[in-house]
């Protein structure tokens, strides 16, 4: 009798508490789910304060150039934004020239950098050896993190002398004398222009672009490829009916990372563009971008003067036009969707 009592004691010491209090079970149960609901909470917190953050980030920024630019968009106004005129004697500023000059600049490395990443990025998923696809595939990875005032010393000791002595001179013996393509090829063969900033810019996007590309097609999952070769598909048949439609939207991203990246390249542009604030026809002729201009001007800009605002000023047009490639990009991306359901 005494040691059932005892053992009745000692189970209800178990399973209950004081003044009915819950079990040990289910106590640590709860706590255990507080700690959990804790975590979760500051799980929360923690990746809202990080979006948050680049949020304000890219607010600030925005505001510093708009606010730094207010000055030269007051005293020129609109004017500002067709003047190719850059003359700090006369305090004239303008902003067509270093624009145009990007623009070019970045289209002349876009069209020419995204097929060849394209194709690099097909052969090595595609194509080409496991061995032979995983050394060169480090090389692209080694060629992007070139840092880009080594592009433009090699562009400015090695491209540009092949532009003037042997490029600019065969195109104008070949084509100068077309009426539209002869304008191209005008200009004294220095060597330094948008064409040879152009080449500077599609060395060094392909190597991001080729990268991204490269990773998407290797996500692609075979059974996709598997049954179009199933069917009698051709490689070719494979890449436009397969490999696209499933990553079109990551190849638009790699070509706007790329554009951005063209666009807003500094020294490497400003080794072999000629640095010249002019507008022309001709693709060998010096011109200038807004990246490199600001790298050139803004150490020489006084605090508060009328230049530096201009420069704060080309800033917030780059990111406008930065904006308007992404929304562009945005764009064409709908259309192709609308017009691959139908």
């Amino acid at each position: 009798m005494v040691s059932l009592a005892e053992g009745s004691d000692a189970n209800m010491d178990v399973t209950s508490g004081p003044a009915g209090s819950p079990t040990t079970h289910n106590a640590r149960s709860e706590a255990g789910a507080r700690r959990g609901l804790d975590g979760d909470a500051v799980f929360r917190v923690l990746v809202t304060g990080a979006g948050v953050t680049v949020l304000a980030l890219l607010g600030a920024i925005i505001l510093v150039m708009l606010f730094g630019g207010v000055q030269a968009f007051s005293t020129f106004g609109p004017a500002f934004l067709v003047s190719n005129v850059w003359n700090p004697v006369t305090h004239h500023y303008g902003a067509l020239a270093p624009v145009f000059g990007t623009l070019v600049t970045s289209v002349i490395g876009l069209l020419i950098a995204v097929p060849l990443a394209f194709g690099a990025a097909f052969w090595l998923t595609q194509l080409a050896p496991a061995r032979v696809s995983a050394i060169i595939g480090m090389a692209v990875q080694l060629l992007a993190a070139v840092p880009s005032i080594i592009f433009g010393m090699w562009g400015f000791f090695v491209v540009r002398p092949l532009m003037a002595h042997y490029v600019q001179p065969n195109l104008r013996h070949t084509i100068g004398h077309v009426p539209v393509l002869g304008a191209l090829v005008q200009g004294a063969p220095f060597g330094t222009g948008l064409m040879t900033g152009g080449i500077i810019l599609a060395v060094m996007v392909m190597p991001f672009v080729t990268a991204v590309m490269r990773d998407v097609f290797s996500s692609i999952p075979p059974v996709l490829k598997e049954s179009a070769f199933g069917l009698g598909a051709t490689r070719w048949e494979v890449m436009r009916q397969v490999i696209l439609p499933w990553s079109r939207r990551a190849v638009v991203g790699a070509v706007v990372l790329g554009m951005g990246r063209a666009m807003g390249e500094t020294m490497a542009v400003t080794f072999v563009i000629g640095n010249a604030n002019r507008i022309g026809w001709s693709l060998f002729a010096p011109g200038n971008t807004i990246a490199s201009l600001i790298a050139l001007e803004f150490p020489e800009s006084a605090a508060g003067s009328l230049k530096l605002s201009s420069l704060m000023a080309l800033g917030a047009i780059l990111m406008a036009l930065s904006f308007l490639a992404l929304c562009a990009s945005r764009l064409m991306l709908g259309v192709s969707s609308r017009q691959a359901r139908r």
